[in-house]
């Protein structure tokens, strides 16, 4: 065996053991496919591949925003690319119909609610984080989040029921 397929193998052998997935470049092929396939698709009010919305505070600071999306994209695409909503206050937010919701905060909760019709929060999984703010200044609220995000992943494991 060769010094580079050598260490090709032991690289991936390691990478392996501590849990990372190598990502591959997308053929050019697949992403004229799944181009094809938005333009003909029915317009929808939300993304194809987006099971979850993540209601933020307004007004978040850079370095919460940047902690959310590092966690975010820990537990992977699919909550990397959910949509990011500003709950507004004392304004009706537009939100759209997903099986998950990622709430930071229980003052956007409350906007949430009075958001959605009963029949969709009825079908949908909520999970409840602290805000952002608090998360950065406690340490019981990064193990609240990570607890979050964990049930948040196993259901939309589920089909993004309860």
């Amino acid at each position: 065996m060769n010094a580079v397929a050598a260490s090709s193998a032991h690289r991936a052998r390691v990478l392996r053991m501590l849990g990372v997935v190598a990502w591959r470049k997308r053929e050019l092929g697949a992403v004229e496919s799944m181009a094809q396939a938005t333009t003909l698709a029915e317009p929808q009010s939300m993304p194809a591949t987006a099971g979850v919305v993540v209601v933020v505070p307004p007004r978040c600071a850079v370095r919460e925003l940047d902690l959310l999306g590092r966690a975010l994209s820990a537990f992977g695409p699919q909550l990397a690319r959910a949509p990011r909503i500003e709950a507004v206050d004392g304004e009706t937010m537009q939100v759209p119909h997903a099986p998950a919701y990622l709430v930071f905060g229980q003052a956007q909760a409350h906007a949430l609610g009075r958001a959605l019709p009963a029949n969709v929060m009825r079908d949908a999984h909520i999970v409840l984080a602290d805000a952002p703010s608090e998360i950065l200044a406690q340490a019981s609220s990064k193990r609240r989040l990570w607890l979050a995000l964990r049930t948040l992943r196993r259901a939309l494991g589920a089909g993004g029921r309860p």
